[in-house]
């Protein structure tokens, strides 16, 4: 889930409305900040499809896969889901790939949080209210295959680069995962295991022991490096600000915040 609360307006014959309020945590103050997007209706689609499986990889966390319908979407995007009927919906970022004929969301049930509670007690067969897909967060074509990628993810911020790798076969990544336990390491074996670095703060499990803040100044890095970040916002701040004081760009580091 993003660090952020969206209300929708859909509205207009030929235009949807998408009007967005968003919460955004800077130096633990808390900013409001509102915008609003026009998209035609041929790039979001508002619809209701059919759960097809639940898939858990932890006693919290699992997979909802459910119909793709006509719905297109880039590797890194998000949409908004939740139960057919029901006024509470999240953001989840697409955790299947491109060409999969089926959309898949990585979700982990949140202490007090009414759509991960209602998505986990689902069934085959119940219908999701899907809205989407939304978000620049991904990567540019003339970077895809020329460019050696490093992404950065803490916990369910792994999803985005699930979609990436089962997007773009051959592309040249090194996936840094930092989790508390080895169990967290959600569906590892579907990265190239040469490519893969888990960081585990609360348990040894033959990776790095500790967090991915801890592991990353000794990182080997270069300026042509692109760093992908997608996780809780302390990890992001955290390494937006060493992979800075290793002399990456601005502009090579691109960001997206869940909470």
């Amino acid at each position: 889930m993003h660090e952020n609360i969206t209300l929708l307006n859909l509205s207009g014959s030929n235009k949807r409305i998408i009007s967005l309020f968003k919460l955004f945590r800077l130096n633990w103050k808390y900013l409001i900040v509102y915008t609003e997007k026009k998209v035609s209706d041929s790039a979001v689609s508002a619809d209701i499809y059919k759960i097809r499986q639940i898939r858990f990889l932890t006693e919290s966390t699992f997979v909802l896969r459910f119909d793709r319908g006509n719905m297109q979407f880039k590797a890194g995007q998000h949409i908004i889901v939740g139960l057919k009927e029901e006024l509470n919906q999240r953001e989840y970022s697409v955790y299947s790939g491109e060409q999969d004929d089926y959309l898949e969301i990585l979700v982990r049930e949140v202490f007090n949080g009414s759509v991960s509670l209602q998505l986990k007690q689902c069934k085959p067969g119940q219908l999701l209210h899907v809205n989407g897909p939304f978000g620049s967060f991904g990567i540019e074509p003339f970077d895809m295959f020329s460019k050696k990628l490093v992404f950065i993810a803490s916990g369910t911020g792994i999803a985005p680069f699930h979609s990436f790798v089962r997007s773009y076969p051959g592309i040249d990544y090194t996936l840094i995962h930092g989790v508390h336990y080895n169990s967290e390491a959600y569906e590892r074996n579907d990265y190239d295991p040469l490519r893969y670095i888990s960081c585990t703060s609360k348990e040894n499990n033959g990776g790095h022991k500790g967090r991915v803040t801890r592991f990353l100044p000794g990182f080997p890095v270069n300026q042509d490096m692109l760093f992908y970040l997608c996780g809780n916002n302390s990890m992001i701040y955290e390494v937006y600000h060493i992979l800075r004081d290793k002399g990456i760009q601005d502009e090579n580091i691109i960001s997206e915040v869940y909470f």
